[in-house]
């Protein structure tokens, strides 16, 4: 998610996927493995990955992800979505934003609207946006509603079409998992073949770790008081050739007059989910539908978001962590049989 909170809230990589890299050892160090790290769309990335030395230009990532996000970020101001909210008449849409563009509408069809890249208003409204929170009433939430809804923005001609002057575009969460991707097939393109990319909890892996095995990463406790820094784990995954992303309510939330309110706004209603839906974690072919689905999943709760993926709409499989009607945390896996994942529960 390209969000500004996200430097509050970064050292999570999201808080919700820990990722366990095992060190490599002495004797097994067949190819060496290079690491990069830093901040990037408001969080923190890291990149570990296999190549020749000085094959792989850190300023060519760091170009990298200037394009990207003069491309989608709603805090650069001269960015293609930052123009195309302010409807600006010259905006040409580049080759980023129309890739998650048109990936956001297929997945807000097939969602029947759990995602939606227009609720941006209404994240705002909430204070979990690119725009400070208000003191809201019902009164408006109604009035934003009219405004929301990703049937009032197509794309016609190269050019983007509002039949609402008032629609406003957020593509926080879906071009975090689609960064992963652009990195990663950097990677592939530069020659490497095993690599993890991760950037604000999202993960797209590739190979093996530097100790030859599939990569790791663990999915933590849904629990507000859970620690950042080395958290209790919920599950271990291993990963093979895989896009992850995680999307979950217990980290970014805050109370207001006694009342908790979760970052995930569902379009529909235009307030913050109130279901027994904790966290779900997608692991999908490319990381922009995990992401984008992960979001649409805390939207549907628990149900629906089974029902979508037993129906294989979309070939993924997802783990569900939820409470059940005596408050116990339960898990849930839902989706085909994978050589990709191998998910082991702690006991």
């Amino acid at each position: 998610m390209i969000h500004k909170q996200g430097k509050i809230l970064s050292r999570v990589f999201a808080a919700i996927v820990f990722v366990a890299l095992l060190m490599p050892s002495a004797c097994q160090k067949e190819v060496e493995y290079q690491t990069l790290s830093g901040e990037v769309h408001g969080t923190y990335y890291k990149i570990t990955y296999s190549a020749d030395a000085g094959l792989i230009n850190p300023q060519d990532l760091t170009d990298c992800f200037r394009t990207f996000e003069l491309s989608l970020s709603t805090f650069q101001e001269k960015s293609v979505i930052s123009r195309i909210n302010r409807n600006e008449a010259d905006v040409v849409p580049d080759s980023l934003f129309l890739t998650v563009f048109n990936r956001g509408l297929e997945i807000s069809r097939l969602t029947d609207g759990a995602f939606d890249m227009t609720v941006a208003p209404l994240v705002n409204l909430w204070g979990f946006g690119f725009k400070k929170s208000e003191n809201v009433t019902d009164e408006h939430v109604r009035e934003i509603m009219r405004h929301v809804g990703y049937d009032k923005i197509r794309l016609e001609d190269g050019r983007i079409v509002k039949s609402d002057t008032a629609v406003m575009l957020d593509a926080a969460a879906i071009a975090k998992g689609y960064s992963c991707d652009i990195v990663a097939n950097f990677l592939s393109d530069k020659g490497s073949k095993n690599y993890m990319v991760e950037i604000g909890g999202e993960i797209v892996t590739h190979g093996l770790n530097p100790q030859g095995q599939p990569w790791r990463i663990g999915i933590t406790q849904p629990t507000d008081d859970n620690a950042v820094d080395n958290p209790t784990l919920q599950a271990k995954v291993s990963l093979g050739d895989i896009g992850t992303a995680t999307s979950g309510n217990y980290r970014q939330f805050y109370y207001k007059d006694g009342k908790r309110y979760s970052h995930t706004i569902n379009p529909h209603t235009g307030y913050p989910v109130e279901h027994n839906l904790l966290s779900a974690t997608v692991f999908a072919s490319d990381c922009m539908t995990a992401d984008a689905l992960a979001t649409a999943f805390m939207v549907m709760g628990l149900d629906k978001a089974c029902a979508f993926v037993e129906n294989q709409t979309l070939p993924v499989t997802a783990y569900f962590i939820y409470t059940d009607e005596d408050d116990h945390v339960r898990t849930k896996t839902v989706g085909p049989d994978s050589k990709q994942i191998n998910l082991v529960e702690m006991q």
